[in-house]
């Protein structure tokens, strides 16, 4: 998951304080030894300078045999950008001289001599190359930090949001098809993560399910563990180094997207665009970050994250503040790539990674139910107990990985060779931790599944009217593929609801008893709560980046949804007063017209629970059947009316004293069978378009 605006201004102070707040670089560059025709060997050192002021320049001369020699003249020269000579410093009895070198505002990296007095040119000499850089340095390393964090940031939530477009659909159908099969759970796990490009997005999606009664906390351990696996892949891609083609990518991608016509391109010209921009924000960070290669007290900070504990506690802290382990671990590539990290301590921070990605689902189950909470309590476990575990074999997992990876065990004073081993080295740490995790743990799930039912068992809660649409997650807005598939759940559930309705709504007008009326008018107004809040909900997911076909079905669900208001409408502001008005009249239908309308009430239901049927499945059969049944209950409908005339030609008494309660009853049917077939023509017109007729009886 990307940042939100806050998590980034924190990460944004964070990079500030940990920048500005390093003392100024001291960074040594030590120097070979030289020796002059006397036997006197001269050595020295001098600090890298970053911003303009003094520097401190050594020089250390000695005997053969290592003793210092006090009192010998040593003369400072600058040799370039201009030559000028600074002055001299005299040794000290243990053979040092110490030299204060001012860099003006306008100097330029300086190359400076050092020489004993007497001695020829090119003899007994040290000779420093010192860079001066300008005061601003520090201000411009922060703008290329963060400007290359933002597009790293903006090229993976491209590429995320536009993968999900592509394979939006497979990720529901695959979803829908899940078992309790561990297995299969690994797979979906795997490759749903693989695109949202997050397994925190993936294990949020999971306690929305649990939430919306998708799936069970059984099926969701093995996706829990795929998902672990999937967030690999993506640090594998990373840990290639193809900001050579970033640009090529960015171009590519551009054309597709703004010049290809068909969807399918468009959406690939999106993932290359962000891919090309993803490795172009490695690159500016990379570029950014090139001054502290010799930067000794960040070095030494970075050493101390070797120390497994405070490397797994840096890991979480910023994983939870990004809310998304594949781009933290993006972030440990790049500064692997710079050399500025070792295996050792690469290590700890990808296992703290893994920890501080659980935060995110713990969050989102504050508010669920009890087997969404599960979910987020399982996935923690899984990462806090395989952590607990790693830490005893780091050195083991370390030296596995130097077997099986290039470069093999590299030396850490050899900044050349880590850059360029190291972050395909953490990318394989990370693929074995996760991959050895999921074997460990798979065996075990239906245990530790009981495990954690033992820990969050289920408690009986007082059953409350609710009116509000518990499967809407609003985290799932950025995935429209599966926001897509809790509002369709909440919009089955509303029609359930108005089908229960319909049930209820016939039996004052026989039983003669009105409690079962304020019932309704409660189950009415839920089902406009829930219209409401539906509706916003599927405007939101269309305000969203939608292929063709999300797009349809967002206007599908919509009007789904505003035919079974209608029909709880019908049942609320219509068929009550009718029933108030027959129970205060004291009359009853004739025996011949009780039976119509009872039969034709059936029926009525019969159409709802064939539309929520057809809506479920998105069943093209159904739907055509459906419209054909319309047809012939809108004939019966007439039939029935003509009997009901007949009976008044009669004199029929219970007919005639009822005829108007009679004849409006029906009437209500008759359009709440309407609102019904509605549905089954949307579908229709929706999917028949893209069917051929003869496919007809089979399903989209």
């Amino acid at each position: 998951m990307i940042a939100s605006r806050s998590q980034l201004f924190i990460i944004i102070a964070a990079l500030f304080v940990c920048t500005v707040a390093l003392p100024v670089w001291a960074g040594d560059l030590h120097l070979e030894h030289n020796q002059d025709r006397d036997g006197r060997c001269i050595s020295g050192h001098g600090s890298t300078v970053l911003t303009h002021g003094e520097l401190e320049l050594s020089a250390l001369v000695l005997t053969d045999s290592g003793t210092g020699i006090g009192g010998v003249e040593i003369n400072f020269v600058q040799v370039a950008p201009r030559e000028r000579a600074l002055g001299t410093a005299i040794t000290d009895d243990s053979g040092l001289a110490l030299f204060l070198f001012s860099a003006g505002k306008k100097d330029k990296p300086a190359t400076i001599v050092a020489n004993i007095a007497g001695s020829d040119d090119h003899e007994g000499r040290i000779v420093y190359q010192i860079p001066v850089r300008e005061k601003t340095w520090v201000m411009f390393m922060i703008f290329g930090l963060l400007g290359g964090l933002g597009l790293f940031l903006f090229g993976m939530e491209m590429m995320s949001s536009s993968m999900q477009r592509s394979a939006g659909g497979k990720m529901r159908s695959i979803l829908g098809a899940l078992t309790a099969n561990r297995f299969i759970g690994v797979a979906v796990g795997a490759f749903v993560t693989m695109v949202i490009q997050s397994s925190s997005a993936t294990t949020v999606m999971l306690v929305s399910f649990v939430q919306a009664q998708l799936m069970t906390f059984g099926q969701t351990l093995g996706v829990i563990l795929g998902a672990d696996i999937g967030t690999t892949i993506t640090a594998q891609l990373i840990a290639f180094k193809l900001t050579d083609y970033a640009l090529l990518m960015i171009a590519i991608g551009f054309g597709l997207k703004f010049l290809a016509k068909k969807d399918k391109l468009r959406n690939i010209g999106d993932v290359l665009l962000g891919f090309g921009l993803l490795f172009y924000g490695m690159h500016v960070m990379s570029k950014a970050m090139y001054p502290l290669r010799t930067y000794t007290p960040f070095l030494n900070m970075l050493t101390e994250l070797e120390n497994p504990i405070l490397g797994i506690l840096v890991g979480a802290a910023f994983t939870a503040l990004i809310q998304s382990s594949s781009a933290f671990t993006g972030i440990i590539i790049v500064l692997a790539q710079q050399g500025f990290l070792t295996l050792d301590a690469g290590i700890p921070l990808i296992f703290g990674a893994n920890i501080g990605t659980c935060i995110t689902a713990a969050l989102a189950s504050i508010n669920a139910d009890r087997e969404a909470k599960r979910v987020a309590l399982a996935h923690t476990m899984f990462k806090v107990i395989g952590v607990a575990v790693a830490i005893a074999f780091i050195p083991l997992l370390a030296k596995l990985i130097q077997n099986i990876s290039p470069g093999g065990v590299i030396d850490t004073t050899d900044q050349a060779a880590l850059a360029q081993y190291i972050p395909r080295q953490i990318a394989n740490a990370h693929t074995v931790f996760n991959v050895s995790l999921t074997l460990l743990f798979l065996p075990f799930t239906n245990l530790f599944g009981k495990l954690i039912m033992r820990m969050l068992p289920d408690q009986p809660e007082e059953e409350a009217v609710r009116y509000d649409a518990r499967f809407l997650e609003p985290s799932l807005l950025k995935t429209p593929a599966l926001a897509l598939n809790l509002a369709k759940v909440e919009i089955i559930k509303m029609g359930e609801l108005v089908k229960d309705m319909a049930v209820k709504s016939i039996d004052p007008f026989f039983s003669g008893d009105l409690s079962e009326l304020d019932e309704l008018h409660n189950m009415e107004e839920r089902v406009d709560a829930l219209d409401e809040q539906i509706s916003a909900y599927l405007i939101d997911i269309g305000k969203k980046a939608l292929n063709q076909e999300q797009a349809d079905e967002v206007y599908l669900m919509l009007h789904v949804t505003k035919q079974y208001e209608q029909i709880a409408d019908i049942i609320d502001k219509e068929l009550r007063p009718l029933a108030q008005s027959k129970t205060a009249k004291a009359t009853s239908f004739s025996e011949e017209g009780a039976t119509e309308v009872k039969e034709y009430h059936l029926k009525m239901i019969k159409q709802i629970a064939r539309s929520i049927d057809t809506f479920t499945d998105s069943s093209l059969e159904k739907a055509i059947k459906m419209t054909k049944k319309q047809a012939k209950y809108v004939a019966l409908e007439g039939d029935l009316r003509q009997h009901h005339f007949q009976r008044l030609q009669s004199n029929v008494r219970e007919s005639v004293s009822t005829s108007g309660i009679h004849l409006d009853l029906m009437d209500c049917m008759r359009k709440m069978n309407s609102y019904s077939a509605n549905i089954a023509r949307a579908l229709v017109q929706r999917y028949g378009e893209k069917s051929d007729p003869k496919d007809s009886g089979k399903k989209s």
